[in-house]
């Protein structure tokens, strides 16, 4: 006598059982976890994407922004401007006092 399936006849086992359910479970699984482009892969890819591209746009507002200092360089005045505000230069007949106050950012530059 041959012993018959007690679960042949339920929903689910005709699911696990059909093949076609199996090779679309394992094309899901290949696909997301081990194909060489896979879900997570592209979720990765499409992160460094992003930060590159706000890496370009930051890079791209500088540059805008050194253009313009170039542009306001190329006049005399400007130039001797910028020299003392950022290198604390100055002409022969004059002093420079520079104070600090505390929280200043300034370092002492003889230390």
């Amino acid at each position: 006598m041959k012993m018959k399936n007690p679960y042949k006849g339920k929903r689910w086992f005709k699911l696990l059982s059909n093949k076609y359910v199996w090779v679309l479970l394992f094309f899901v699984v290949w696909m997301l976890f081990l194909d060489n482009y896979s879900y997570f892969d592209h979720r990765f890819l499409d992160n460094q994407i992003e930060e590159l591209q706000d890496n370009k746009k930051y890079y791209q507002d500088e540059i805008k922004k050194d253009q313009e200092q170039i542009k306001q360089l190329k006049n005399p005045e400007q130039i001797e401007k910028y020299a003392r505000e950022k290198y604390f230069m100055k002409k022969d007949s004059e002093d420079i006092y520079i104070i600090q106050f505390e929280g200043d950012t300034i370092q002492d530059t003889k230390e």
